[in-house]
């Protein structure tokens, strides 16, 4: 079995300010750091620390060879990454004092993804591997749809969350793993429980998992319900944790 990460690479920008930067407000940042990102990068490491063999597939910039040095590195295969004439896709990160941040995205290369690209991809990958997925590319529903006719397993992480998610056929994804607050949008439920029930009623063959921050997580299918509670550690620095969960999830 050989899992297929498609998804993003990002270069993170990351500012600390005194605080985050209100509307028509000009503040000078205290620092500036530059960091290797994407929820796809963030997972394909992940998958790789936790001793597994991890293809990583996307779109970079001419700018994006730190990324893929990142990844190799990790012992993660990036044969299936493709240079593309467009900026990497980057994140402008704002820090305040009190550790408070501020994000937004810049596709970039992330989505110049095109459906013979991804033929070209899946063509390498068969029945009854994994194939992880979040919401960072474009060609997602390609993705998915190409996949399932294979027979490959499919985990989805619908982060970050918008409309368009709901216009997928969950119908043909194995697992999704999602927060608190993702799953009260998609499901209209405020309590974990019955958004479990709600994937279990419309999507009997999906295997859910929903992450509750720092009380744990909670898995859920048409036969069971499991809640884990955390483990109390001393925390350093929580970007990525969700990332993290997922590549030692799998």
């Amino acid at each position: 079995m050989k899992i297929l990460n498609f998804g993003s690479c990002n270069i993170d920008f990351v500012y600390k300010l005194d605080h985050i930067v209100t509307i028509g407000e000009t503040e000078t940042s205290n620092s500036m750091q530059v960091f290797p990102g994407g929820k796809g990068l963030n997972q394909s490491v992940a998958l790789a620390k936790a001793g597994m063999e991890v293809y990583h597939a996307g779109c970079i910039g001419t700018d994006g060879e730190m990324l893929t040095d990142v990844l190799e590195s990790n012992g993660v295969d990036i044969s299936n990454i493709k240079k593309v004439d467009e900026k990497t896709g980057h994140a402008i990160i704002q820090v305040s004092n009190k550790g408070d941040n501020s994000i937004f995205l810049y596709s970039g290369s992330n989505a110049k993804i095109t459906e013979e690209f991804v033929d070209e991809v899946l063509d390498k990958f068969q029945k009854g591997d994994m194939l992880l997925l979040q919401n960072e590319i474009n060609k997602i529903d390609y993705i998915i749809e190409k996949a399932y006719k294979k027979g490959m397993c499919i985990i989805f992480n619908p982060s970050p969350y918008n409309d368009e998610i709901k216009n997928l056929d969950f119908n043909m994804l194995s697992y999704i793993i999602i927060n608190e607050v993702e799953m009260s949008e998609f499901t209209q439920c405020d309590n974990p429980k019955d958004g479990l029930k709600y994937f279990a009623k419309n999507y009997q063959k999906l295997k859910i998992i929903i992450t509750l921050g720092s009380e744990g997580s909670m898995y859920g299918d048409t036969e069971k319900v499991v809640f884990q509670p955390s483990f109390k550690v001393n925390a350093i620095d929580t970007t990525a944790a969700g990332d993290t969960f997922t590549g030692y999830f799998f």
